[in-house]
């Protein structure tokens, strides 16, 4: 059984920060389900696990296998309960496609800041079958290590694309973009197409300006009762996942 360096540890650790994923093109991510549903899907550079994990998973193709001691494990995670196995896998590169808009139903994301909010929306875009998300510039990035622990996988499944916002949807032509606005119109009361954009706001901002002008269809999420006093607003992850719902509701029943 091999020890890690004290430089490989350090390295780990540098993923943390963004300048450093970006100069490497890579990420890391931990834990059996999330690393064994990533395995395959993306190149693996370097896979660290204990002697338990590797005689359950033989055969693992990465650049770099070190069977290690849970203690040396925990030295190197970024959790709080480190999990039998890490492993740092390539990035991929995705080109950007408008026409998968509209073909498709695909999300938009408007400066989305929390790491958690972004995994989670990754997680349902790949339970609803979205396949891809669009990013502005200014949104969490999607390789942090947090963000990609919370979409439990569906990292594997669903592309993420960072660009210009206001330009892309530009390019869309007439293709339906929706958005949520408190001024919007009861998503419940209306058509909602199988294709198209649903742009989703900064957690504390909501849409910017820009963006929201370029949006053909506004949408609001009811509270209930009608009228009743509550919260200002739903948390942007909760809200993808009602609006995502009602998404595909309406396509099952058409």
């Amino acid at each position: 059984m091999a020890s890690l360096s004290k430089n490989k540890i350090k390295y780990i650790h540098s993923l943390e920060l963004k300048k450093i994923r970006k100069e490497e093109r890579v990420f890391l991510a931990e834990g059996p389900k999330l690393v064994g549903d990533l395995l395959g899907h993306f190149p693996c550079r370097f896979l660290a696990a204990t002697p338990f994990w590797f005689q359950e998973h033989p055969g693992i193709d990465a650049s770099e296998l070190v069977e290690v001691s849970q203690e040396d494990l925990s030295r190197a995670s970024l959790l709080k309960t480190p999990q039998q196995v890490l492993a740092i896998f390539e990035q991929p590169q995705y080109t950007l496609d408008p026409e998968a808009v509209r073909s498709s139903l695909c999300l938009a994301l408007d400066d989305v800041q929390d790491p958690g909010n972004l995994g989670t929306i990754i997680r349902l875009a790949d339970w609803f079958g979205i396949e891809h998300i669009i990013c502005s510039k200014n949104t969490v990035d999607v390789y942090n290590p947090k963000t990609i622990q919370a979409t439990m996988g569906g990292i594997a499944r669903v592309k993420v694309h960072y660009t210009s916002l206001p330009d892309f949807i530009r390019s869309l032509g007439d293709t339906p973009v929706f958005g949520t606005f408190l001024d919007g119109k009861n998503m419940y009361e209306q058509p909602l197409s199988a294709n198209g954009l649903i742009v989703m706001g900064n957690e504390g901002n909501g849409i910017g300006k820009e963006v929201a002008t370029l949006i053909n269809r506004k949408l609001y999420i009811p509270n209930y009762p009608a009228g009743q006093e509550t919260s200002e607003s739903l948390n942007v992850a909760i809200a993808t996942a009602v609006i995502c719902a009602e998404f595909r509701r309406q396509a099952a029943w058409k």
